[in-house]
């Protein structure tokens, strides 16, 4: 294969990372946006740096490779209308984005700990970048009254909760609560670090009070968030659909649309649960360590296809901030031991491209600089906060080092987000392809987290990774090539859930195999109608003939049916594939446009399915 090379190499080192280009050469020509000046800087090897604090964009004449001069003037001053962030209409649409107590202070929370976190946000940048819900979690409980109404800690909160919550809105933020599914909280059920448990929690769940803690909670009180947790839930052995569905359909009762609820069973719960829920925990509760942060990633680099707009998979909260040597938290040095900069890096990086919610939780009073910076840099926000929904996916993997993807600016589009993701102890180094990003043509990367326009490509390109870190871009290409490669481990299961064991539930799963195109392989597929696998966004080109290549595996000889566009299913017989990927090819005549492939066996287990190419 023929190496090209990046016009400025993003495998060179950082020079100058900090620094500003050198003095201008000429003043800026008109007709050009005055935002953008030029300047000459052989030394530095960005050919445009967004220098965000000024809102000014800066050509580097030494470094024009790919663009003449005009051209460069024109793509900064694109990269600087892309620092903001358009509105939108509907508030419930985007990944929600504020603060949590828990992560910090655990159930040692207080009016004076909320209120003056309220204050933090809205006078240090925060909430001017978007982080406008102060999230109220386990501890303020007091149980409920003989008369069935929630009471509240009167230590920690001796005024009720009606003036904190009005604090909150009055500094135009919003208010969000927490509670359980059960009778019981998790504060109330398992021991702090101090070996005490909350008592106030015992009785403090919604169960048996729905309606009336809705009401307290959204009406009276003014509310705007919810987190559900299922401590008690699973004390009582509820069914987790059931009675999430029930409190979904108390808080409408309210009359309230512009609640948000997150259901928080730290498992990925089922495909129900964006029927009734913005956003859905899918692991254990996060920590202030690597290991944590490399664990939930790892969880969630395969459940791209349950997000969409309005609904999100979550991730838990952020623990950015929290850097070795500065970490402050209630639960102890062994679980919070603190993050390197590399690794929040990665941390709010890959929350961002896998679109979940980003709550902070670290003492936003007393965040650090750098912190606060990485979290309100636009162009990762921007990766986080759109409205086309879409979480990325994997195109590349090896051993621990990952290339996700995602659309940028509009689906099918030129641009896209891609993430390089070391998540191993060595550096790495990356090849790029332009063939696995659906692009081509000359390519424009822009590094997201260094705000600069790092040069072009074609065909492919090499990136050394350091352990834990990972590197964040926007790629502009001169086109969008039709996708060819759709593993199975991306599409939609439309039985996949984490709460029970899949291979005993009979639910279909994403498991590692060796020989298999990405890795991984779709296990335990069919024997029921609802069990299947579909690739929802199969666009091409031109109308024709396309040849549909399934690849699987299987033990013994199995049936599938496949269905494009919910239309009439073809029966497809394969052989045992004698411990090997086998492939079976079908052709179809499909129109220019976005379709749907579903392969399905309602009466028997299919093959173990790898993938598809068209």
């Amino acid at each position: 294969m023929r190496k090209i090379s990046f016009c400025i190499a993003l495998a060179l080192p950082l020079v100058g990372a900090q620094a500003s280009f050198a003095d201008i050469v000429e003043s800026t020509p008109s007709g050009v946006d005055p935002r953008v000046e030029y300047r000459d800087c052989p030394k530095c090897d960005k050919r445009i740096r967004v220098d965000l604090a000024a809102g000014k964009a800066y050509v580097n004449l030494s470094r024009l490779e790919g663009l003449d001069r005009e051209a460069a003037a024109r793509r900064a001053a694109k990269l600087l209308d892309a620092a903001k962030i358009p509105p939108t209409n509907d508030p419930k649409i985007r990944p929600l984005m504020g603060w949590s107590s828990w992560n910090t202070f655990g159930c040692h929370i207080s009016e004076e700990v909320i209120l003056g976190t309220a204050k933090a946000m809205a006078t240090n940048g925060l909430k001017e970048a978007g982080y406008v819900y102060v999230n109220i979690d386990d501890g303020f409980f007091g149980g409920h009254g003989e008369d069935g109404i929630l009471k509240f800690n009167p230590k920690r909160f001796p005024n009720g909760m009606k003036p904190t919550v009005d604090g909150i809105h009055a500094l135009g933020l919003k208010a969000g609560i927490y509670s359980d599914a059960g009778a019981d909280t998790c504060g109330s059920m398992w021991k702090d670090a101090q070996g005490n448990y909350d008592m106030g929690g015992r009785g403090g769940g919604l169960y048996g009070h729905d309606a009336a803690d809705c009401k307290l909670h959204f009406v009276d009180l003014g509310f705007d968030f919810i987190k559900v947790d299922y401590c008690g839930g699973l004390r009582l052995k509820l069914d987790e659909k059931t009675r999430y569905t029930e409190i979904a359909n108390a808080i409408k009762a309210t009359g309230r649309t512009d609640v948000r609820l997150n259901l928080c069973r730290w498992a990925f719960p089922g495909t129900w649960a964006a029927d009734i829920a913005e956003s859905w925990r899918t692991t254990g509760d996060i920590r202030a360590n690597w290991g944590s942060i490399k664990k939930i990633i790892g969880e969630n680099l395969y459940l791209s296809a349950y997000s969409k707009p309005g609904h999100y998979n979550d991730m838990d909260m952020l623990e950015v901030g929290q850097l070795v040597g500065v970490v402050k938290s209630v639960f102890g040095k062994h679980e919070d031991a603190g993050i390197t900069p590399d690794e929040e890096t990665t941390h709010f990086g890959m929350w961002c491209m896998l679109s979940s919610p980003l709550l902070i939780g670290c003492d936003v009073r007393t965040i650090p600089e750098s912190t606060k910076k990485l979290i309100t840099n636009p162009y990762l926000l921007a990766m986080n906060q759109n409205d086309l929904g879409l979480q990325g996916y994997v195109v590349a993997k090896e051993g621990e080092a990952y290339i996700l993807v995602k659309d940028a600016v509009e689906k099918f589009g030129k641009s896209r987000y891609v993430a390089l993701y070391n998540g191993s102890d060595k550096a790495h180094e990356f090849t790029v392809r332009a063939a696995d990003l659906d692009l081509g043509g000359q390519i424009d990367a822009f590094d997201l987290v260094e705000a600069a326009d790092v040069g072009c490509f074609e065909d492919h390109v090499s990136v050394n990774v350091a352990p834990h870190a990972s590197k964040f871009y926007r790629f502009d290409a001169e086109k969008r090539v039709q996708r060819r490669a759709y593993e199975a481990e991306c599409a939609y299961l439309a039985d996949y859930q984490e709460l029970g064991d899949a291979a005993k539930a009979g639910t279909a799963f994403p498991a590692p195999m060796e020989g298999a195109s990405g890795g991984m392989i779709v296990r335990f597929l069919g024997n029921r109608a609802t069990n299947y696998l579909e690739w929802r966004d199969v666009k091409v080109d031109a109308d024709g003939e396309y040849i549909l290549s399934i690849s699987y595996f299987s033990p013994d000889d199995r049936s599938f049916d496949v269905a494009i566009d919910g239309g009439m299913a073809q029966k497809v017989e394969v052989k045992g594939s004698d411990g090997k990927i086998s492939m079976v090819k079908m052709a179809y005549k499909l129109a220019a446009g976005v379709h749907s492939v579903r392969l399905s066996n309602a009466n028997g287990w299919m093959p173990d399915i790898d993938g598809m190419t068209l």
